[in-house]
Parts: structure tokens; C-alpha cells; sequence
């Protein structure tokens, strides 16, 4: 019996159902830049965040949604918040005065809401050392694609945007001033 063509058949299916879709590097945004330099802080460190207790990162049968090099989704936005603080001058790993750490309370999203519309879900918590802690949510809706593999790419391609709104309602919220306040 030969063995080969199925074989190959498996090979070559498997091997072309195995893209993975990767959102850009996570850059910082100027209306973030500028809320976080209407505020009065000392210095900031991000500490850890955790991720979902539930998270599927397939995306329909085309393959895994991954963020870049190596991340995952928890310190892809630990290292978005660190980013903004740093070009906002807030950001001291070595000395900070408080430390704000996360907890992804719900990470999800769609490749297909209606026929070529998707979302992004995140709900955010976020402590700082000194006792005060914030929720954040964002739903990011996106236009995705029919086809899997354009819905894919779009679907991965808008954790960015999905990311940079999340970081936006967090440093913009009144609970934020609090939260980076140096304890007494």
C-alpha cells in the first residue's frame, strides 16, 4: 500500500491552514501623549499583568491571531501603557513612586460580526501600589472580510487600535489621576 500521496495530501494541507496573523508593534498615540502630560505624577512602573482566564486566539479555520514578537496579548498592553509613559516622561522602572499592575478581565473578539464586521472585547483592571485601582472596557468594532483569511488579517490588524482606545479611556479616566498619586 502506498502511503506517500496521503501523506503529502495531510502535509500540505496542514501546513497551509497554519498562518498566523499578527498585529503590528503597538505605537503610542498623540491624544494618549497628551492626556497623560495634563496630569501631575511622579514616577510610574508598569508592573506585570495577567492574562484572561479564557482567551481562544483561532481565528475561524485559517490559523492563530499572536501578537509580535513572542508576546502575549496581557504584555503586548502592559508594555502599550509603559510605552505612553515613557514618551510622556512618567516612566521609571528604577525609582517609580507607584506601580501599576493589570489583569485582562475579558479578552475576545470576531472575525465575523454580520457578514464582514468584527470586535475586539477587552475589559482591563488596573491597581497601583497605592491602594486605588480602575475598570476599563473597550469594544472596537472593525470591518473583517468574508474570507477567512482576509478576516484574519483584519481581525489582528485591529488589536492595535482596539489596544491604543483601551489605554486612552484608561489615562483619560478620572481614576487614573488617583491611581499614579504617590501614596503618603
Amino acid at each position: 500500500m502506498n502511503y506517500k500521496a496521503p501523506l503529502i495530501a495531510l502535509l500540505c494541507v496542514t501546513m497551509s491552514a497554519c498562518s498566523t496573523y499578527t498585529p503590528q508593534r503597538y505605537s503610542i498615540s498623540a491624544d494618549n501623549n497628551v492626556a497623560l502630560k495634563a496630569i501631575e505624577a511622579g514616577n510610574i512602573h508598569v508592573g506585570a499583568f495577567q492574562g484572561a482566564a479564557e482567551f481562544n486566539n483561532a481565528c475561524r479555520a485559517a490559523g492563530p491571531i499572536a501578537p509580535p514578537d513572542g508576546m502575549s496579548f496581557e504584555a503586548y498592553i502592559q508594555k502599550a501603557l509603559a510605552d505612553e509613559l515613557k514618551v510622556a516622561g512618567m516612566y521609571d522602572p528604577e525609582n517609580p513612586e507607584v506601580v501599576l499592575t493589570g489583569v485582562l478581565e475579558k479578552l475576545s473578539f470576531s472575525s465575523s460580526r454580520g457578514l464582514t464586521g468584527g470586535t475586539w472585547n477587552i475589559d482591563l483592571r488596573v491597581t497601583s501600589s497605592n491602594g486605588e485601582s480602575t475598570f476599563v472596557s473597550e469594544e472596537y468594532q472593525f470591518e473583517s472580510g468574508f474570507i477567512a483569511d482576509t478576516a484574519c488579517k483584519q481581525t489582528a490588524e485591529a488589536y492595535f487600535p482596539a489596544v491604543q482606545n483601551l489605554i486612552g479611556k484608561l489615562v483619560k479616566s478620572p481614576d487614573f489621576r488617583k491611581m499614579v498619586a504617590a501614596s503618603i
